[in-house]
């Protein structure tokens, strides 16, 4: 599969649709600027907009009126010109996935009629389409005595011009059939998306789409459909996913585009089947069946099944022997373009077969009991809803005359209240708050998606049922009355309703990514509220709302970025995860998505237990120093067949709880594990919070622009410890702060302007050690002399005297990186990862550890002072080697001076002068 052909077609495909809609709303007088009204010339007939005088006629003039009040109507609730841009994606991502889908069917032979639409067979310029018009007539629903006679003019002629016509109206009578047996996808196109797409076989998206990418890659007997589907639909979200990037916040509209990722096939295959899987190798495990959960998974093929671990004592689960595969339910909760519901419809298949199933018989019921699906994108709900038919096609060539339809949906918005419904307004019920509630949750449906979640007693409302079952509502039309759209539509929030109040056997997704910094308004105040525990990230709230998903004796699965399993803000999470055994775990590391910036990325794919199991010991493969994704799959592929490798761990969840913060350090061994019973560094030391001026450029300077005398005066400027760049033990002292009673009462009480905070008095001036809060690489700790203070850059303990050296040499140890990567595998190091530090030494060797400690801060110590950034620069080492009669003449000193309340250079020539001049005078 050519990956580049098809990204630039599908971002090439977009604009082009984009561009050719946009000219057409200008030719029917739709512009930013408003809607412009027919010139005067026009009459019943005919309609005229704009200089150039284009007209349009018949039905067009009606598809025009549907235009522009549904665009008034998305004009309600945003600007005008949002409305439009929004309106013109809708119909550009339309057009686009109804083409992608005429492709796939005609060329795995799936049109009803037999004929291909977009290209021939026979490899000719002209779509077969056109040259069997006649033949397939029936199949397209007939065609009026204006359009035979401009498909027989075409034949005739040859003329490109006629061909042209002929072929938009055979194009749009296919696209009109296809409605019949694909309702979600092409919807009825005698509307006002006729009236701005035109479609073209010599030019344009449909020649591109045939002569760009490789039929192959639709073929399903060539391993089409998932991959073809799931990278078209990634790589045209491409320019609206760089351009959402770029905001310091995102816009609901915004998050199908940031948040998609078409998940590697081989994540997906380990995700379904250590869940979906292993749930049925225990079925069949209760049920008697000697064989091993390896021979079982080898008997289906399943080669990126990972054995569980071999288990001591563990809490008994519910039997299984009676569960039958009609009755495992499946769902994704972010579906995207159904990735892993396609591959979960293939190992449902495999186990229906074993069933005794026929594949015809299994397929519908999969279709129909199995599995569920949801996303917040119309597109990626469309593409799924069309694989899931395309699968129930290829195992049924009848399957299109079930009119059936895959339990997959897109989750809607409402703007609708009470007062839109006769039964409320008409005073006939007293009693409305469940129907309040219901609108009142889907009122952001585009921003929380599957996160909203109901008690399924709702749907038992006597009020809701009246008005859903007053008519049936059918396929909804413009012609509708308000009355009957208000009640298709609570019908649909409904049906949506009971998919999300549901719970399941099987929930597995590749969620969302977001941090809360990002996410709009709405869903970031929802997370707060609802999910306190993992509001952090959008990925760590779909792992709670996942577990909510799964029934009680079931199992989830997820791939999610990795802070959760060592940050402090996801400690919460942590916790209840505890509840929750993980079965297994790759942990992937970076490069795990070869398409996004997989050096900055990291993700860990995790299977879970919803039972509660005690003493259950995992099974966890250390991925992470495999650096690109095919070296990470064939890494666990060997771990598959030899679960002995040194990166495969085994552990109990119980044993993480014993570590400060409860990261899942799986890779711990048990005398590290002993290690944090020892005393911690929290014990001798305290953090006192930290200085933040709050307009660094006014109170803070380097210390050669400031007054020498005035520095370590305590009223005057001290140094100010930032951070800075790798340095052990001491140095990077440059900044002074000032610290005069005004500076420091501004601190204290802020300037009304910035944000500002000073550190208790008591903890001035004090000794202690600092280290850089960032670093790109291994951290550095440092002596902070007496006398300094120090700010957010440069987090800094004050420890007890007697342990001070102790400390600050166990901090430059290896022993620490070992504890670093345990507690905060970042490079991102907290007060409270320091000081959840256990303190390793013995006291008889503490005296030893603090003479080495002392020799090492004074090796330190001179060489910083080698250094012209040193407050006690003497002389460069390297002038003891320069022969007298080379050295420098005079040279020029700049000394800075008070002058009006500026400090003003004024420049000396005579001896060098090095250091504090203070000092010299």
């Amino acid at each position: 599969m050519d990956k580049k052909a098809i990204k630039t077609f599908a971002i090439q495909a977009r604009r082009s649709l984009i561009e050719s809609i946009k000219l057409k709303l200008e030719n029917l007088g739709i512009t930013r600027d408003g809607v412009a009204e027919k010139t005067p010339q026009s009459t019943n007939e005919i309609e005229y907009y704009g200089d150039k005088g284009l007209s349009i006629t018949g039905q067009d003039i009606r598809r025009r009126r549907e235009l522009v009040a549904r665009l008034k109507g998305m004009a309600k609730q945003e600007e005008w010109s949002d409305a439009l841009t929004d309106l013109i994606e809708e119909v550009a991502y339309t057009w686009f996935n109804r083409i992608i889908a005429i492709r796939f069917m005609e060329v795995n032979e799936y049109l009803p009629s037999g004929v291909r639409v977009l290209s021939s067979e026979t490899k000719l310029k002209v779509p077969d389409i056109l040259r069997e018009a006649f033949e397939i007539e029936d199949d397209l629903g007939g065609y009026s005595v204006d359009e035979h006679g401009i498909i027989q003019k075409a034949l005739d002629t040859e003329d490109p011009t006629d061909m042209d016509a002929a072929y938009v109206i055979l194009f749009t009578k296919q696209a009109n059939a296809l409605n019949h047996y694909l309702p979600e996808l092409f919807e009825k196109t005698d509307d006002f998306m006729q009236l701005l797409f035109t479609p073209s076989y010599s030019s344009g998206v449909i020649k591109d789409l045939v002569d760009d990418i490789k039929e192959d890659d639709f073929d399903v007997d060539e391993g089409g459909q998932v991959e073809i589907i799931g990278w078209l639909y990634q790589y045209y979200n491409t320019e609206p996913k760089d351009a959402a990037f770029k905001k310091k916040k995102y816009l609901s509209s915004d998050i199908p585009a940031v948040t998609q990722l078409f998940t590697p096939d081989w994540i997906v295959k380990y995700l379904v089947e250590n869940s979906l899987g292993r749930y049925w190798i225990r079925v069949l495990h209760d049920r008697g069946d000697e064989r091993t959960s390896s021979q079982i998974a080898q008997s289906f093929n399943w080669q990126y099944f990972m054995p569980e671990a071999k288990q001591d004592e563990v809490s008994s689960r519910a039997s299984l022997s009676k569960k039958r595969v009609e009755e495992i339910t499946f769902v994704d909760p972010a579906m995207g373009s159904g990735h892993i519901l396609i591959y979960a419809f293939d190992v449902l298949l495999q186990l229906y077969q074993s069933e005794g199933y026929s594949r015809r018989e299994a397929a519908q019921n999969i279709v129909e009991r199995n599995l569920f699906g949801l996303d917040i994108d119309r597109r990626a709900f469309q593409l799924t809803y069309f694989a899931m038919m395309m699968k129930l096609r290829r195992e049924n060539r009848r399957s299109f005359e079930l009119q059936l339809r895959p339990n997959v949906f897109e989750v809607p918005s409402t703007s609708l209240e009470l007062k839109d419904f006769s039964g409320v307004k008409d005073g006939n019920t007293i009693d409305s708050g469940n129907l309040s509630d219901l609108l009142g949750r889907f009122g952001a449906g585009k921003e929380l998606g599957s996160l909203i979640t109901f008690e399924s007693s709702i749907f038992d409302d006597k009020l809701i049922n009246k008005i859903v079952s007053e008519r049936e509502a059918g396929q909804l039309t413009f012609e509708m009355s308000d009355q009957v759209h208000h009640q298709w539509e609570l019908r649909n929030l409904i049906r949506v309703g009971k998919v999300l109040s549901s719970q399941y056997t099987i929930s597995v997704t590749n969620p969302p990514y977001m941090g809360s910094g990002k996410m709009p308004k709405t869903l970031a105040k929802f997370a707060r509220k609802y999910y306190p525990a993992s509001k952090s990230d959008l990925f760590a709230v779909f792992m709670e709302r996942l577990q909510h998903l799964t029934k009680e004796d079931g199992i989830f699965a997820m791939i999610t970025q990795h802070q959760w399993m060592f940050l402090s803000s996801f400690k919460a999470l942590r916790e209840r995860m505890s509840s929750w055994p993980i079965i297994n775990m790759a942990h992937l590391g970076t490069r795990a998505f070869e398409e996004i910036g997989g050096e900055v990325v990291q993700t860990t794919a995790f299977v879970a237990q919803k039972q509660k199991l005690q003493g259950f010991v995992g099974t966890y493969e250390r991925l992470v120093d495999f650096d690109s994704q095919k070296k990470k799959q064939q890494a666990f592929l060997a771990a598959v067949l030899n679960p002995n490798l040194n990166y495969v761990y085994r552990t109990k969840q119980t044993n993480f709880e014993k570590i400060p913060g409860s990261p899942i350090a799986y890779w711990v061994s048990s005398r590290m594990i002993e290690a944090f019973s020892f005393p911690k560094i929290k014990n001798v030391s305290i953090s006192p919070s930290q200085n933040v001026t709050g307009n660094n450029k006014k109170w803070t300077r380097l210390f050669w622009e400031v007054n020498s005398l005035l520095i370590s005066n305590k009223d005057h400027w001290i140094f100010y410890a930032k951070g800075g760049g790798y340095r052990k033990w001491y140095g990077n002292l440059t900044t002074v702060i000032n610290w005069s009673r005004e500076a420091r009462l501004t601190y204290e009480k802020g300037d009304g302007k910035h944000a500002s905070q000073i550190i208790p008095k008591k903890y001035w001036y004090k000794k202690g050690i600092t280290w850089g809060l960032i670093t790109s690489s291994l951290p550095s700790f440092r002596e902070m002399p007496e006398g300094s203070t120090f700010d957010k850059g440069g987090s800094t303990i004050i420890v007890k005297l007697e342990k001070y050296k102790i400390i600050l040499g166990l901090l430059n140890s290896n022993v620490f990186l070992k504890f670093a990567s345990i507690l905060n595998p970042t490079l991102n190091f907290q007060v409270r990862d320091i000081q959840n530090m256990p303190i390793i030494s013995k006291l008889s060797q503490d005296n030893q550890i603090t003479e080495l400690v002392n020799l090492t801060i004074k090796a330190s110590q001179n060489d910083w002072n080698c250094f012209e950034n040193s407050w006690n620069f003497h002389y460069d080492p390297l002038i003891n080697n320069i022969a007298e009669h080379q050295k420098s003449p005079t040279t020029k000193l700049l000394i800075f001076f008070d002058f009006c309340d500026k400090y003003v250079p004024i420049q000396f020539r005579g001896l060098i002068f090095y250091g504090k001049l203070s000092k010299k005078r």
